[in-house]
């Protein structure tokens, strides 16, 4: 079985997220759990949590995936900002305790001019103090495009942050078709040597959840642009590839492309069509 879904907005609440998956033929969904260009977080409805819970359970969704916000940036050169992001991330894996099994997605952050060995020593310290065994949710490392000072544009920058986290089998990595082309991975004719070298590098093992979306700049470019699935630089035949992959094809495939709720369901529609069962 496909599992396949959108971001989509929590808005309305939680089990309205559910809902408005369904609507879509989806079986998973992404939502940030606060502001994703702020700090400030909603306050928590238990009722309409554990609504979802059910919800999700009833319906046999595949693993979801909660955003952390954009803001969040563990490895800033400023203290305090290093500081809100570890709050940030503490408070969202409190929630996410409610909704067992499922994954919290992150972006590493951003370096601002500071050596990558500092960088990667503040996120791995952040989560040395925030990861728990036995947790029931699975944190991932976002694939980054590199623009600015991204860190994680490379397999090597974030198998650098792995290898200094102690609990190594609370972490795992959300692929971003976007980023990687646009980082320079070239998915459209080497998907499989990309994969062998995801595979050297860090392992398969890790890898648990792909966004998919199409890229409005040339691989290499560095930018960060999505386009709607078959609009771009990556194109349709290549997402087909990805969905279908024997090594990718159990994921949780996240649409993350500039549409609504009628486009989103337009092109699982599409992608359900092409996947082979």
């Amino acid at each position: 079985m496909l599992n396949i879904g959108s971001h989509l907005s929590s808005a309305k609440g939680f089990l309205h997220l559910g809902k408005d998956a369904l609507k879509i033929d989806a079986n998973t969904f992404q939502f940030f759990l606060r502001n994703p260009r702020g700090t400030r977080a909603k306050a928590l409805n238990q009722e309409d949590v554990d609504a979802l819970r059910n919800f999700l359970a009833k319906h046999h969704f595949a693993p979801i995936v909660a955003h952390a916000p954009y803001t969040l940036n563990p490895c800033s050169s400023n203290a305090r900002v290093r500081e809100l992001a570890q709050e940030m991330f503490h408070d969202d894996l409190l929630l996410m305790k409610q909704l067992p099994g499922n994954y919290y997605n992150f972006h590493p952050g951003s370096h601002l001019g500071q050596d990558m060995d500092t960088a990667v020593s503040f996120i791995s310290s952040m989560l040395n103090k925030e990861l728990q065994p036995g947790q029931p949710t699975m944190v991932l490392l976002e694939t980054m495009s590199g623009k600015g000072t991204e860190v994680g544009r490379t397999f090597q920058e974030l198998r650098a942050i792995i290898d200094r986290v102690d609990l190594q089998e609370q972490i795992g990595v959300c692929f971003d078709a976007c980023h990687l082309s646009d980082s320079g991975y070239d998915i459209v004719h080497n998907l499989d040597g990309v994969l062998d070298e995801f595979d050297r590098i860090i392992g398969l093992g890790y890898l648990h959840a792909f966004h998919i979306n199409d890229s409005q700049n040339p691989p290499g470019s560095r930018k960060d642009r999505h386009a709607l699935i078959g609009d771009g630089y990556i194109g349709l035949d290549t997402i087909v590839e990805i969905l279908n992959h024997p090594l990718l094809r159990h994921l949780t495939f996240i649409l993350e492309t500039p549409t609504d709720l009628d486009g989103h369901a337009d092109e699982i529609k599409l992608l359900r069509s092409l996947y082979r069962d």
